[in-house]
């Protein structure tokens, strides 16, 4: 018989949910300080079977399997799902909903679990004009979802990196996983659109000056969008209309052409040209460098 666990109390965090799946901890960005979402990466747990009752969770719980199918078994509500879980395959727990679950052979080895903060999705959901009050997420079990693969392996990347391309691409991640929630897997019936807005001339102005004067840091969505006092969500869009690129593209542009010049007028080591223009290191100013010019910083100089 397999393993029985129950919890009585009402809502366990992301943490707790990991500690009793007895999965190891492989990695977490709860050291990199990631806002609004949390990215960890578990290994194969030492059971062949079990079974579990869990409670709510305070986080919107999104599962990414990683491994070898497994037989699971999920009952929410009344309803009861079963499926072979194949590699990729996504399972969704809004926060709030308590569920079920059972696995009743083999065991999904290294899932990835990304955990989101209510109040970060109803600030996405605030930004495309549709009131959070109406709007709930919908468990999902089973599911292939390329986009949303594709978006889960980016944030692991960068998991797996330490944050190398800082705040500010994990934020726009974050916001286009969102957004792809609130579209595929929500009640809502209007459609995601951040239309209804446009930046002045004088905001996206002081925009890309705060930009520039700040390249040397690890900038966030949230620190440029306060300058023209939008909130990072509605900026991100707004800004991507009018340049062509998101917020993170145009900074990692604006970094390598800073380190172009430096590198043409000064004899300043490529490290520290690397530091000084906001990378974190010179084989990263490299990488950027490359994928942007064609070129490596010493070929230009």
């Amino acid at each position: 018989m397999p393993q029985t666990e129950s919890v009585t109390r009402n809502f366990i965090s992301p943490l707790e949910l990991g500690q009793r799946l007895n999965k190891p901890l492989v990695l977490s960005s709860r050291q990199l300080s990631w806002k609004g979402i949390i990215v960890e990466q578990f290994q194969q747990s030492s059971k062949s079977s079990f079974e579990m009752e869990l409670p709510a969770i305070s986080d919107h719980w999104l599962n990414l399997s990683l491994g070898q199918p497994a037989h699971l078994t999920q009952k929410h509500g009344d309803l009861l799902h079963e499926s072979i879980i194949q590699t990729g395959d996504i399972i969704l727990v809004p926060a709030g909903q308590p569920s079920y679950v059972y696995r009743s052979e083999g065991n999904v080895c290294c899932p990835l679990h990304i955990c989101l903060k209510p109040e970060l999705v109803e600030q996405v959901a605030e930004g495309a004009d549709i009131d959070p009050d109406r709007l709930d997420l919908v468990n999902c079990f089973g599911k292939q979802d390329v986009q949303l693969h594709h978006l889960a392996m980016l944030l692991l990347a960068e998991l797996q990196s330490g944050g190398i391309m800082g705040q500010l691409y994990v934020e726009s991640l974050t916001q286009v996983l969102i957004v792809h929630l609130l579209r595929q897997y929500s009640t809502s019936t209007k459609p995601i659109t951040f239309q209804n807005r446009s930046l002045t001339r004088t905001q996206l102005r002081q925009a890309i000056d705060y930009i520039h004067a700040h390249l040397d840091r690890d900038l966030s969505l949230g620190e440029i969008a306060d300058v023209v006092n939008i909130s990072p969500n509605y900026f991100a869009s707004l800004f991507k209309r009018e340049k062509g690129i998101s917020p993170h593209q145009y900074v990692i542009q604006q970094r390598v052409e800073q380190a172009k010049l430096m590198l043409k007028k000064t004899d300043l080591a490529i490290a520290d040209i690397a530091l000084q223009v906001g990378f974190s290191s010179q084989s990263h100013l490299t990488q950027q460098f490359k994928r942007l010019t064609g070129m490596t910083p010493k070929q230009i100089r």
